[in-house]
């Protein structure tokens, strides 16, 4: 480790770690036909591209079969991009339901799909070039690693012993914590004893970056936005012009950190 590398290093995972958007779209699809039982559940041609290039409005997993269920009855990219949390919760109310109810039904059809098939599970998801063997060769070096993700951790763990990454369960703090991120990096910065610019977050979100830049004592945490995630054109501008975000291609991330603040 030199100056120019964090002590803790911690990671978002869908959209950072792991490209997930064909089984996203898969299990959002399923559910949607659960919820809403529509007469054809093969989807339109078209309807998985739609879904790949909207991913970034998606913070919660329910929200990802209501995407769907949006983009079936035909709204406009537009509006979703500029309003989808009124959206999503117009389409919430229309139909009487609960997005807590619907993720319950989303996380319920994953387990079933992963008990029945777990390789064909596994064999949708694909990991962004490089940053498996940059893990690695992080936790070669003494760096302590967290992947600190929205998704299930159960799920985030059988990925990663995919990948050939056997991290140990404590490294991997997902969706069950039920604490926004920049509470767990907090706790993260008190247990290891360090001061916060030791340790780097790099996430797609920039939604979550800004939440940890609001806190006071937080400031000092080097942020990173994955310019190869799940995020819009707008909010790669708006990290390039924020100086305390840095925009990180995955060149960079692949290779030493000194270079990630070029």
């Amino acid at each position: 480790m030199t100056a120019n590398s964090p002590k803790i290093l911690a990671l978002d995972f869908d959209g950072v770690i792991c490209n997930g958007l064909i089984e996203y779209f898969e299990v959002a699809w399923r559910t949607y036909c659960q919820v809403w039982s529509p007469v054809n559940e093969t989807p339109p041609t078209d309807l998985a591209a739609k879904f790949y290039q909207l991913r970034p409005v998606i913070e919660i997993g329910w929200e990802m079969p209501v995407l769907v269920k949006a983009l079936v009855e035909g709204v406009a990219d537009e509006n979703i991009l500029q309003k989808w949390a009124s959206i999503s919760q117009e389409i919430l109310l229309k139909d009487n339901l609960n997005g807590k109810e619907i993720g319950t039904k989303l996380d319920k059809m994953r387990d079933e799909w992963i008990a029945t098939d777990l390789e064909g599970w596994l064999s949708l998801h694909r990991f962004y070039p490089g940053i498996v063997e940059k893990i690695q060769e992080t936790i070669n070096v003494g760096i302590k690693l967290y992947i600190v993700t929205t998704k299930e951790g159960r799920f985030t763990q059988q990925l990663m012993q995919k990948a050939g990454v056997d991290l140990p369960k404590e490294s991997i703090i997902g969706k069950e914590v039920k604490r926004p991120k920049y509470e767990i990096l907090r706790e993260l910065i008190q247990s290891a004893e360090i001061m916060p610019d030791s340790l780097w977050f790099v996430e797609d979100r920039l939604k979550t970056l800004q939440l940890v830049q609001q806190q006071t004592d937080l400031e000092n945490v080097k942020l990173f936005l994955a310019d190869w995630g799940y995020n819009t054109p707008l909010e790669k501008v708006t990290a390039e012009n924020d100086p305390q975000i840095q925009l990180l291609s995955i060149s960079q991330f692949s290779g030493d950190f000194s270079e990630w603040f070029k």
